[in-house]
């Protein structure tokens, strides 16, 4: 191979590429005509419908997103209403238990208080009863 042949390999290929390439331009179709830009009017209307549109959505948003919030809020009320309420009867419960409790204790130590005092006085049952 001599320095000749390696120069004019790349010169062949360059020229086979090319006609490939320009017979394919040949044959492909004319490009489509523009389409004509459409005038400030039209682009105004789109412009208005697309502001509609878009305030539509956020508007739809903006309602399903207070009803969400309404009904949490609405159901959160509900569980702290049934809690307080739960807490307000047990506490009650425990209040009326402490008063009996105590009411128990007191009457308790009045009937004995009653008992040695009775038993010091003479002529009553218990009197008697510490005599025996």
């Amino acid at each position: 191979m001599n320095t000749s042949f390696i120069r004019t390999v790349p010169v062949v290929l360059a020229l086979a590429l090319a006609s490939i390439g320009v017979s394919a331009v040949a044959q492909t179709a004319a490009p489509a005509p523009a389409t004509a830009e459409p005038t400030t009017t039209e682009k105004v209307k789109e412009a208005g419908k697309d502001a509609v549109d878009a305030t539509k959505r956020t508007t739809k948003k903006a309602v399903d997103a207070t009803e969400r919030g309404t009904k949490k809020a609405w159901n959160a009320t509900k569980r702290t209403t049934k809690k307080a309420t739960t807490a307000t009867k047990k506490a009650a419960v425990k209040t009326g238990e402490a008063v009996e409790t105590a009411g128990h204790k007191t009457a308790d130590g009045m009937r004995s208080t009653g008992k040695a005092i009775g038993e010091k006085v003479p002529g009553t049952a218990e009197n008697e009863a510490a005599k025996k």
